[in-house]
């Protein structure tokens, strides 16, 4: 199973990025149009003269991109151009030009993805070493303190924070990716020993993903992520609030408009694999069954269809292709859930590795809800009072009309839907104990939440 994998550059290590550091610029010089923009364009943003600016870039063929990482690079600058383009300026535009357009869709449908900027273009693509002669990266080792981006849209520290705690979160969702799959492999081969001990390694690589996560507000301020950072991140989907028209934007000479949602952390495959890989269910929102509490046998077991949850679902197009396909063999393949309510009786501490799993990885959720609600949510609440009115404010910074809900760049809205994901993750409980603590509204898990935020406040 581990050695398969690679064939959906997927890595034991690495998890989903790639295993070699992502190219820091195009080789050839045919593509310097391009890369010379991106360089600069923080400066070109500031100044408001990035549409001029592109406007006048000449039409690019992408024959000459061979190599994936060639493909993934080219993704990364067009998608920043895009969004550049799109929200460049107070009032956005819903056209992107065919300098731009033509080009990203070539190299989108080539790698499997929407054209414009995603979590893969933004994070997983996008960090390099600072001091690139210690070749850490490489021979396998992580250095939190040499590494940086290579491309923003404000130049921000902030900005490259909030993308590499996205970097550190999926290098330390190797260890996921490691023990899940030989929990997966366990759980075939019918040993509960092994099983047991990858459950318990899981457990704890998923409480390690909170504390990385936890980390961005190390050097990411949320004022800053919501009014400078934000706003360039939304996609053309649901955001006509917001000044774009309804039905999207236009690429190129084409004649309808493209709605698509922007970069989100639901676009990250690690988290779908864990659900996966634990037999985690989503439902619509507003939608989930009550959970059974009391239930101490194996539940009828949920078929995917018109109850997934179609975020979720339509997100999973704005993976890399072979990480969509990756996670469409772990939702086939993984047996662990039913391994374990086949042998709960015969070992309670199999059923206590696995409801601990759930239990991460619910108070993994709880920990991102938090930092939604201090990045987003309470930020939008200050909205009126920041600012005066010639301050630049584009989509998603700009001030909401009453009663409008707050939305994520995917264009969803966010606290209910965060929030259901969240007390959905223990439902699949296979121990009455576990079931009653993991249960919606029961003995909630504790910590310290960050500055005494609550998203129930």
């Amino acid at each position: 199973m581990v050695l398969d994998i690679l064939t959906f550059s997927v890595s034991p290590t690495t998890g989903f990025l790639p295993e070699e550091l992502p190219l820091r610029r195009l080789p050839q010089d045919y593509y310097k149009p391009w890369e010379d923009i991106v360089e600069n364009l923080p400066a070109l943003l500031l100044s408001r003269k990035i549409r001029s600016i592109i406007d006048k870039l000449p039409q690019l063929e992408t024959s000459q991109l061979k190599l994936t990482p060639e493909l993934r690079r080219a993704y990364l600058v067009l998608g920043f151009l895009a969004h550049g383009y799109v929200w460049g300026d107070s009032v956005p535009v819903s056209k992107i030009p065919m300098q731009v357009a033509t080009p990203l869709i070539d190299v989108a449908d080539q790698l499997g993805l929407p054209p414009l900027a995603t979590y893969a273009g933004l994070c997983l693509w996008n960090f390099r070493e600072i001091m690139p002669g210690s070749n850490e990266y490489a021979h396998g080792r992580f250095n939190w303190d040499n590494l940086t981006t290579i491309n923003t849209f404000t130049g921000s520290i902030d900005e490259s924070w909030f993308y590499l705690v996205s970097v550190f979160f999926e290098y330390s969702g190797g260890q996921c990716v490691k023990f899940g799959l030989q929990a997966m492999d366990h759980a075939r081969n019918g040993n509960v020993t092994h099983l047991i001990r990858c459950l318990q390694e899981l457990a704890q690589a998923i409480d390690h993903l909170g504390s990385v996560l936890m980390r961005m507000e190390e050097m990411c301020d949320p004022h800053v992520f919501y009014f400078r950072i934000r706003p360039y991140l939304a996609g053309w989907k649901n955001m006509q609030d917001v000044g774009l028209h309804p039905n999207g934007v236009i690429y190129g000479d084409e004649k309808a408009h493209r709605s698509y949602a922007g970069g989100s952390n639901a676009q990250s495959s690690l988290i779908q694999f864990l659900d996966s890989l634990l037999s985690v269910h989503h439902h619509s929102t507003g939608d989930r069954p009550v959970p059974e509490v009391g239930r101490t046998t194996e539940p009828q077991k949920v078929q995917k269809g018109s109850s997934d949850n179609a975020f979720l679902v339509e997100m999973r197009n704005y993976m890399p292709r072979e990480h969509r396909e990756f996670l469409e063999m772990v939702d086939k393949e993984s047996l662990i859930r039913d391994f374990v309510f086949q042998h709960k009786g015969a070992s309670p501490e199999l059923t206590l590795s696995y409801d601990a799993c759930l239990a991460m990885l619910k108070l993994f959720r709880d920990k991102h809800i938090q930092i939604v609600t201090r990045y987003v949510v309470l930020q939008a609440k200050k909205a009126p009072k920041m600012g005066s009115s010639s301050t630049l404010r584009s989509g998603l910074a700009k001030k909401k009309a009453a009663g409008v809900e707050e939305k994520g760049t995917g264009g969803t809205s966010l606290l209910p839907f965060l929030k259901q994901c969240r007390d959905e993750t223990g439902d699949p409980a296979a121990g009455s104990w576990g079931k009653r603590i993991l249960s919606d509204g029961v003995m909630r898990l504790g910590y310290s939440k960050p500055n005494g935020v609550n998203e129930d406040d």
